[in-house]
Order: C-alpha cells, then sequence, then structure tokens
C-alpha cells in the first residue's frame, strides 16, 4: 500500500478544502517559514489516528480546526482524507480486495473525532491496524518530522530497536500478538472460575 492523496478542510492553517497528491517514490515538503509544512505532516498523522494534542502543536484537539482570523471565520469542524492504492492486496483481510482504500476523520467543534474507511463507520483502532500491517501510521518511521533525526540518534539502544522494528513492518503483529495473548488470558480466566 502507498499514500496517493491526501485532502483536508478545516484543519489548522487549511481553511479551504485542499488536495495534495503524493507520488510514488520519496516525498519532501519544502517551502518558506509557515507555509503549512508542519501542518501538512500533522494533518498526515492526524487522520491516521494520532490522538495526543502535543504531537500536533495543540493543547487540545479542538486546535487542529481553523480558529478564524480577522478576514476568516472560524470553522466548525476538521477534516482529513487519506487515499491509499492497495495494488498488490497488501492490506488487511477486510480491505486485501480493494484497490483504493480512502480513510477520513472529522471533528466537530467541541465533539469527538468518527472515522470513516471506504465510507463505512471505523474507530481509531481499526485505522491504526490497517495502516500497521503496512509499516505506516501516526508515528511510523517513514513521516520524519521536525526534530526527530536528532532524537533517534539521542535515543536509548531499545527506543532505536522499537524505530526499526515499526519501520520492518513487525509492528502490527507485535499488535496483534498483545491483543491475542490478552484475549487469551481473559478465556484462562473465565474457565478458573
Amino acid at each position: 500500500m502507498h499514500l496517493t492523496r491526501l485532502r483536508l478542510a478545516g484543519f489548522k492553517s487549511f481553511v479551504e478544502p485542499t488536495e495534495l497528491r503524493i507520488e510514488p517514490g520519496l516525498t519532501g515538503v519544502v517551502g518558506p517559514n509557515g507555509c503549512g509544512k508542519s501542518n501538512l505532516v500533522e494533518a498526515l498523522r492526524w487522520v491516521m489516528g494520532e490522538s495526543a494534542a502535543r504531537q500536533m502543536r495543540a493543547t487540545e484537539l479542538d486546535d487542529v480546526i481553523f480558529a478564524g482570523t480577522a478576514a476568516r471565520p472560524a470553522r466548525n469542524f476538521a477534516e482529513v482524507a487519506l487515499a491509499l492504492d492497495n495494488p498488490d492486496g497488501l492490506a488487511p483481510a477486510p480491505y486485501r480486495d480493494q484497490a483504493q482504500i480512502e480513510v477520513v476523520r472529522r471533528l466537530p467543534r467541541g465533539g469527538s473525532s468518527a472515522y470513516r474507511i471506504n465510507g463505512r463507520g471505523a474507530r481509531a483502532r481499526d485505522v491504526k491496524q490497517l495502516l500497521a500491517d503496512a509499516a505506516t501510521g501516526a508515528r511510523s518511521t517513514a513521516i520524519v518530522a521536525q526534530g526527530q533525526i536528532g532524537a533517534f540518534v539521542a535515543a536509548k539502544p531499545t527506543e532505536r530497536r522499537g524505530v526499526l522494528e515499526e519501520a520492518a513492518g513487525v509492528a502490527g503483529l507485535y499488535s496483534r500478538r498483545q491483543e491475542a495473548e490478552s484475549r487469551l488470558r481473559a478465556a484462562d480466566a473465565n474457565l478458573e472460575r
């Protein structure tokens, strides 16, 4: 799977609907200070399930919704859509046979996030699982934000290992293993009763 398009509306500085096409290969976002480069990266992380406001330079999640200026009114929601190509059918089982997958996250002001995968309601957990199998996601090593390279160099060996495991695509396997072990423990506890 690979990213093909990012569509934003009302997300931080992207007031009007904006679409960014992502071509195959390495994609870099460059431009002068204040043009929205970091907001693009944050939008990508947000639609992939990021739930920590501080990861998006915000104090609360509502801060990702365009707050308004003297010339433009505030928006009532933020929405980001991510399109993925799945030509080899490498997506998890429910989406394996679909050539394109679209993940949408919408946050109304004062409300809670709603996710959709290919038009159907989904949980943040479903989005994270879908992307974990593709070795990507909100905290993916494929998305390098400001200061991350220095942090990687200064990281402890166990932290570096986690980054390398995610880059290798085994993060999704660990997640499912932990979930299966948790269910097994619960089943064992039920049997002992």
